[in-house]
């Protein structure tokens, strides 16, 4: 018998189908580990509120004896917590009408148009390489701009308000302008610089609010006067709901956002330096400029966010606690929703709702708003750990394709043996 016929091809391993490619891609990439960064910290969220809980802390003093009341007393104290939360953001069902039924939501919204223009903000030096922290000294200086026109000028109703707005986004621009333009001269790092000049947009706006220029005719507290009419962003639905023009505002700037960063030549660009800023600079690009345009455009955008508060929110006057720390919400935000434009909308809709229902929740429950806060910091952990979230849930890695096996070789006949048959 020849060797030829001993040995047979081994068949090479089939790659993987395409539906099966796709399968793993969309349950091991970015969208589905946001999702499960949040159900993760929310599990956390209800460990804790379990852990925390009077009631469950009694019963579990005499587990042994009835341990059904102890898990009883979980179920109740994490579910009434998470259905108050939901209630409070989303839909109360045991308010008296439908109007009241709906708040929620509009509360939710109005507490989101702020955070997703500055996660918009933040999201987009992200993606040009660039960490802005300066939220909050952006937010500031872009109130004081809008708030200034806002009660000294007087305008025609529209005219009025479009000026604010202009100027609340330039003001913000140019304060973020400053660190673009120092990392781009100096090669200084623009985290520092960011953070020096929150400190230097408080006590300025601080100063400001304590002299005329800021502060209310005849008041000793560092306030100003309230927004004309005229400036002051529309309701949407009516004076009985909060939310106001602010959030058509920040749905303009996603689409804007999207557009600049998908559609345009200086997204393109934008994008190219944040990939690799020495390529970028080889293929022809100002890397330097880049970093100006990119901060300026970030700080207009954070700037839109007190606008939003100061013509929107808080009409009656503000105060050098205006920012509400969305700056540095906005950085969770952005991470949340992957820098993207469209996810960062759906991540400041959901912390909006963290925000609205956390009150509801420590209200009707009794549980500590700072437990919303531990679930906020958690989804932050999580995200930052995608290797932690696909090992607790076992998820593939998309880009570490796996390569099918190879079958085995069938068993080579033993050739002395074949011969002695």
């Amino acid at each position: 018998m020849s060797d030829t016929t001993l040995s047979k091809p081994v068949p090479a391993a089939e790659p993987p189908s395409r539906w099966r490619t796709t399968f793993n891609e969309i349950i091991g990439g970015s969208v589905m580990i946001s999702i499960l960064a949040v159900v993760l910290a929310m599990i956390a969220g209800g460990i804790l509120i379990a852990v925390t809980d009077e009631n469950v802390q009694k019963a579990a003093g005499y587990f042994f004896a009835r341990p059904g009341d102890t898990f009883a007393e979980i179920w109740k104290a994490v579910s009434g917590a998470y259905v108050s939360l939901f209630q409070g953001a989303v839909f109360n069902p045991k308010r008296d009408d439908f109007v009241q039924q709906i708040k929620p939501i509009t509360e939710t919204l109005t507490f989101a148009t702020p955070l997703i223009a500055a996660g918009l903000g933040v999201g987009l030096a992200f993606r040009v390489g660039m960490f802005n922290i300066g939220g909050r000294g952006q937010m500031l200086i872009a109130a004081a701009c809008a708030g200034w026109v806002g009660f000294t000028l007087h305008l025609p109703w529209g005219l009025h308000m479009i000026v604010a707005v202009i100027a609340g986004l330039i003001g913000g621009g140019i304060w973020a302008g400053i660190a673009g333009l120092l990392k781009a001269r100096t090669g200084a790092h623009e985290v520092i610089i960011t953070i020096m000049l929150n400190y230097v947009a408080f006590y300025l706006v601080s100063y400001l609010l304590r002299t005329p220029v800021l502060q209310a005719p005849g008041s000793n507290n560092p306030k100003s006067p309230p927004i004309d009419s005229t400036a002051v962003f529309p309701d949407l639905l009516g004076p009985q709901f909060n939310l106001h023009f602010g959030f058509i505002l920040v749905i303009v700037a996603t689409v804007f956002v999207w557009w600049l960063l998908n559609r345009s030549s200086l997204g393109f660009q934008f994008r190219a330096v944040g990939i690799n800023p020495n390529a970028a600079r080889v293929a022809g690009i100002n890397v330097k400029n880049m970093y100006v345009y990119a901060m300026v455009i970030s700080g207009g955008l954070i700037g839109l966010a007190g606008v939003s508060q100061v013509l929107g929110t808080v009409t009656t006057g503000f105060s050098s606690g205006i920012d509400a720390g969305i700056g540095f919400d906005a950085i969770t935000v952005a991470l949340l929703g992957r820098s993207k434009p469209w996810g960062i909308f759906v991540a400041g809709i959901l912390f909006g709702a963290f925000k609205a229902g956390g009150f509801a929740m420590q209200a009707s429950e009794g549980i500590p708003i700072d437990i919303v806060l531990v679930v906020q910091s958690l989804i932050v952990l999580f995200i930052a750990a995608p290797p932690l979230i696909r090992t607790v849930f076992r998820l593939p890695d998309p880009s570490k394709p796996k390569t099918p096996k190879a079958p085995k070789a069938p068993a080579v006949p033993n050739r002395e043996a074949v011969t002695a048959k």
